[in-house]
């Protein structure tokens, strides 16, 4: 995934190579699992997308790489990965930052951030403006405490495509 800088080509090929991979996962899931597979998709953006990252505005200001991942992609339900993995759509990640305030990140460079992906166990995945993203120890914030999951947007997204397809190919998630 390196080949590329990160822009909306490289979100592009990176939803790609999900969306493969998720495919082949869903051919053979309900034989596997005995049950229906849920909706796995990246979703491209849409105009209730641009409308609430238009309208975040000053909330968004510093957040360079989630903008310009929002201008491409709108959200990412992987509901049966693992136990799950989701990107928050902007609208959410606005809506809990309105009504929770920022996440203290006493760590970081700038020590608040906004959730903006979880797992279906729980666990909290917190971006900051200095661009790197954050995974909580818990499935609260209640007294959370956050590691350092990778130092930027393209980083943690290229780990979340590796995990994806090491799912696929293995059963297993790996920190996912």
């Amino acid at each position: 995934m390196d080949q590329l800088s990160y822009s909306t080509a490289w979100l592009s090929r990176w939803r790609d190579e999900i969306t493969d991979a998720v495919s082949s996962l869903v051919l053979t899931f309900e034989e596997t699992n005995g049950y229906e597979p849920g909706t796995n998709e990246v979703r491209l953006a849409g105009k209730e997308d641009s409308r609430a990252v238009r309208d975040g505005g000053r909330e968004l200001e510093g957040f360079e790489d989630l903008l310009t991942f929002y201008e491409s992609i709108g959200e990412v339900v992987l509901p049966d990965v693992g136990n799950g993995f989701f990107v928050h759509s902007p609208c959410d990640v606005l809506h809990r930052l309105t009504e929770e305030g920022p996440v203290s990140l006493p760590e970081a460079d700038d020590p608040h951030g906004m959730v903006i992906a979880s797992n279906g166990g729980g666990i909290l995945y917190v971006a900051d403006r200095g661009g790197a993203i954050h995974r909580s120890g818990t499935a609260s914030l209640d007294g959370a405490e956050f590691d350092k999951a990778a130092d930027n947007l393209p980083q943690f997204l290229d780990h979340v495509r590796r995990c994806v397809v090491r799912f696929v190919e293995t059963g297993e998630t790996g920190d996912l």
